[in-house]
């Protein structure tokens, strides 16, 4: 009981406890103040779809947080993933699995190729991501160019509507069929952060790239292989921006060059707020989907008060320094306690060896 109530007291005081509390308000708030928050179809589906898509994209920011490095590139490796994934769909007509496979291996491909310049050159993830970000700013619209001849590919499998703009309304068993304010896209999201969550949790790799974040030459010291793990931990960031990528497409309806340039902001907000550290060795998925529910929420309860675009991206930049700030803080206290603690210990032995030498 002693453990569970501990358990209980540390998820409190966790950030993930105080975004619950902050999503609720905020949604009660905005249910109350603008009813035509709760409408089903073209409100609450719409969020949630955006939820899903974003969700992944700050599981792909975070698995490269984890070791302490950063993806600027996570945009344009979702882009690069949706370009593959419309081509193989509109010029070679591939099936939905087939064509999604080509899309996520281009982009894995890509993500590993960063890790490992930055594994065997040493050169930081910010210069080493920033580089193929532009890269593949300028080679994606050239190859939408080349590839298609509207500058998008909108041919779709079967299958590929369903994913985007299917709700459960369209599942029905035994009788009873789902609601429609809950959109299809949830799934995959979910089965992401289930896979992340088992990555992390119960193999061997996942560990390991966690002992990496948290220090490198201690990982090195136990037998480590920290250049792997930093290629695995951009494989994944690559790997899991291509299914956001692809999702965005589906809930769209067509790939096109734009798909990613709105996931840089979002792929950080989620991770830091919900409680994953900057640098590296601890994650939250849990607290990576509230995260970005968060600021889904705001961006939506903003949007019905009528207010802009520009607004919007200024709150979310403040948002953003403030979850920075606020990781910063938490490492701080984190690097006090123990030396309190030491200060602590030593002012007692101190005391004891006075107390026996007056005896």
């Amino acid at each position: 009981m002693s453990r569970l109530g501990a358990a209980a007291r540390a998820e409190l005081r966790s950030p993930r406890a105080l975004l619950v509390v902050l999503i609720v308000v905020l949604v009660t708030t905005l249910a109350i103040l603008k009813p035509a928050f709760l409408n089903g179809p073209f409100v609450i589906a719409p969020l949630l779809t955006t939820i899903a898509i974003f969700t992944v994209v700050g599981l792909a920011q975070m698995v490269v947080l984890s070791i302490g490095h950063m993806n600027l590139a996570v945009g344009q490796l979702a882009g690069i993933g949706a370009l593959v994934t419309g081509a193989a769909f509109e010029n070679f007509g591939l099936p939905l699995l087939a064509g999604l496979a080509l899309g996520v291996l281009a982009s894995t491909a890509l993500g590993a190729l960063a890790g490992w310049i930055i594994a065997k050159t040493g050169v930081n993830s910010f210069i080493v991501t920033l580089a193929m970000s532009f890269t593949l700013l300028g080679l994606i619209p050239t190859l939408y160019k080349s590839w298609s001849t509207g500058q998008a590919f909108t041919v779709s499998p079967a299958g590929f509507e369903t994913i985007g703009r299917g709700t459960f309304a369209d599942v029905c068993m035994f009788g009873y069929c789902g609601s429609n304010a809950v959109p299809l896209m949830v799934l995959p999201a979910l089965g992401c952060m289930a896979v992340i969550w088992y990555f992390y949790t119960c193999t061997r790799s996942g560990r390991e790239v966690l002992m990496t974040g948290s220090s490198v030459k201690a990982a090195e010291l136990s037998g480590i292989p920290t250049a792997s793990r930093t290629i695995l931990a951009h494989a994944l960031s690559g790997l899991l921006a291509a299914i956001a990528g692809f999702l965005l497409a589906a809930s769209t309806g067509s790939f096109t060059p734009a798909i990613g340039s709105e996931f840089m902001l979002s792929s950080f907000l989620g991770p830091i707020l919900g409680g994953t550290r900057l640098a590296g060795g601890l994650v939250s998925i849990v607290g990576t989907a509230l995260g970005i529910t968060l600021t889904s929420v705001i961006r939506k309860g903003l949007e019905l008060f009528g207010v802009g675009l520009e607004t919007l991206n200024v709150l979310l930049g403040v948002i953003l320094l403030a979850a920075l700030a606020t990781d910063r803080l938490r490492l701080l206290f984190a690097r006090r306690r123990p030396a309190a603690a030491t200060e602590s210990a030593a002012t007692l032995a101190v005391e004891l060896e006075e107390a026996e030498a007056h005896r």
